[in-house]
């Protein structure tokens, strides 16, 4: 008799992301209709054919690795699901190859476990869509894959009987995508291997838990928008998979703020289309057909209409497609955003105005999952052009990248690089957090303050506070209180061509010009420093530090620095940081 969980499995294939043939040549007829969808299709079949006329060499035995995991995971989805829209064999054959190569390997590299989870839902999708034309022998070759080479030792690591089972109870990234993607398993192969299938799904529900719970409640991600989106693809195919193979997602689309997770993502992302690429991110979009899923599941069409222009060819964007007609302003999104419980506020002062002003401000955690020693650091756009600019994460195979010994020394990672205030040279403390004390917001204006006192163990005190006071100007605001003399540097990285007088500076930078000037301390000058670190570490020729030196060492300070897209801007009034709006909310 079938485990509890698994009463309600849905009989026959195909029963992940869809529940059968029916949902195929549904997704058939609207592919071949005019309109986006056909778009969609049309490029993934042209992909899908040249993967079909590609030869099977297979994988040398010492293939593997994230990378290949995640090749195939799009190889076999793509060949399936035009496989399934065409009715062209070689799609199907093509797919069958791959898997079977795939499952022949040694192992799927269980110490690094996402290496597993994304081969496991690699096979799971390509066993499960095709089961009806795989020949009895293919399907026992995939499924002794998907079960010797995945769920065995998924089963191993919720049994602590695993040296690499340190994710079963982690609240980051893996555990959503190694859970996730041995759901996927236990659901397609579950009416053969029940007992197996079940305790993988009992397992990993208590283990996804606490991770779940890790949400904001207003849907923020500590790890950013990179990593948000990693995880919100693994949740959605974890989510899906449940839902089309049992009827359930076991209580999990129940999560407080996953519903309004999308809206993180959303406002990551500035006028230029690029996001803040704060922690181990990057600022290129990363295509994420999980807001997809996340408009269709929790009935937001403000996640599909940001998704929609930059929608990719894949199989899973194709499946959850959801036009999305309504815009930030149809929905009433409020140009300030805070996220409470990861400390970050956003402000712009418009949508859909590829001039407008927007900037980023974080306060948060520095002992986040990919986090950097960033505390207060910001990123700025205006006039179409990003001006304020994080550099984002270095490569991972660096020595001890992800060592507490090495990882601060590596200069993206650290104080010295971000938009932040450098005291003594020195970073800030890695354990620190650095709570929002204030926040308010009215229309596209906006403002908020940071307490950094914690990352900087020379002062009794530093606050940072950052406003947009209008569509053409922001304030950056800083406090110091020091037990004893220190020197303060502020900084802000741009590739845009500097010129520099005295207490103003001008950026230049795709025709159009930003302006910045210090309102106080009285002496305070700009200069420049290069932003140029040791090999291998990567390179960023083009950038460089705008910073604000002081005449010398202080115990107190009071730093404002005006940041404007007008020249003639009038400088705002200097209030102390406790006397903003908003302080203690």
């Amino acid at each position: 008799m079938a485990p509890d969980i698994l009463k309600m499995l849905r009989p026959g294939h195909p029963r992940l992301y869809v529940t059968g043939l029916a949902d195929f040549d549904a997704l058939g007829r609207a592919a071949r209709a005019p309109g986006p969808r056909r778009e969609i299709y049309e490029n993934l079949r042209a992909r899908a054919d040249a993967l079909a006329a590609m030869p099977d060499v297979g994988f040398p035995p010492s293939a593997g690795g994230l990378g290949l995991s995640r090749q195939v995971r799009e190889d076999v989805a793509t060949l399936a699901i035009v496989y399934r829209l065409s009715g062209e064999a070689k799609y199907a054959r093509r797919a069958k190859e791959v898997m079977l190569d795939a499952a022949r390997l040694p192992d799927w590299e269980p110490q690094h476990f996402l290496s597993v989870a994304e081969m496991v839902n690699a096979l799971a999708t390509g066993y499960d869509w095709l089961f009806d034309v795989l020949a009895p022998e293919e399907r026992r070759t995939i499924r002794a894959g998907i079960l010797e080479k995945g769920l065995r030792p998924g089963l191993d690591c919720y049994r602590g009987a695993a040296n690499y089972n340190w994710w079963v109870d982690t609240v980051c990234n893996w555990s959503h995508v190694a859970n996730g993607g041995l759901a996927a398993g236990a659901l397609a192969i579950a009416d053969e291997e029940p007992e197996a299938a079940a305790e993988i799904l009992e397992s990993g529900r208590r283990s996804v838990d606490l991770a779940m719970r890790h949400f904001d409640a207003d849907g923020g991600w500590d790890e950013g928008p990179g990593y948000w989106g990693y995880t919100l693809q693994y949740v959605a195919y974890y989510l899906a998979a449940l839902r089309s193979a049992l009827g359930t997602t076991l209580g999990l689309d129940s999560t407080p703020g996953l519903a309004e997770s999308g809206l993180f993502r959303l406002y990551h992302f500035g006028p230029t289309g690029l996001p803040a690429s704060f922690a181990d991110n990057s600022d290129y979009r990363r295509l994420s057909p999980a807001m997809f899923w996340l408009a269709r599941t929790f009935r937001r069409p403000i996640y599909a209409w940001h998704e929609r222009p930059f929608v990719q060819p894949t199989a899973m964007d194709l499946l959850w497609f959801e036009d999305g007609p309504q815009g930030p302003c149809e929905a009433g999104l409020p140009l300030v955003k805070r996220f409470r419980g990861v400390d970050i506020v956003f402000m712009r002062s418009a949508w859909e105005d590829p001039q407008a002003l927007w900037a980023a401000f974080k306060g948060g955690d520095n002992t986040a999952n990919h986090g950097h020693l960033d505390l207060g650091s910001f990123v700025l756009e205006a006039l179409g052009e990003r001006w304020a600019v994080d550099l984002g994460g270095d490569d991972y195979r660096l020595p001890g990248y992800f060592a507490a010994n090495r990882r601060w020394t590596y200069f993206r990672l650290n104080t010295q690089s971000h938009n932040t205030l450098v005291l003594d040279g020195a970073n800030q403390d890695r354990f620190a957090r650095a709570p929002l004390v204030a926040f308010a917001a009215e229309g596209a204006s906006g403002s908020a303050v940071a307490d950094l006192s914690a990352a900087y163990p020379k002062a009794r005190s530093v606050l940072r506070g950052l406003a947009m006071i209008d569509a053409a100007r922001v304030l950056v605001q800083d406090e110091v209180e020091a037990a004893a003399r220190v020197e303060v540097r502020w900084q802000m990285l741009t590739r845009a061509e500097t010129t520099i007088e005295g207490d103003r500076a001008v950026l230049e930078q795709g025709g159009q010009r930003l302006h910045l000037r210090i309102l106080g301390p009285a002496g305070a000058v700009f200069g420049t420093m290069g932003a140029k670190a040791p090999l291998p570490q990567a390179q960023q020729p083009d950038a460089r530090r705008l910073v604000v030196r002081l005449p010398g060492k202080v115990e107190s300070l009071r730093l404002a620095v005006m940041i404007s897209t007008e020249a003639s801007a009038a400088p705002p009034e200097v209030q102390p940081l406790r006397e903003w709006p908003g302080w203690g909310k």
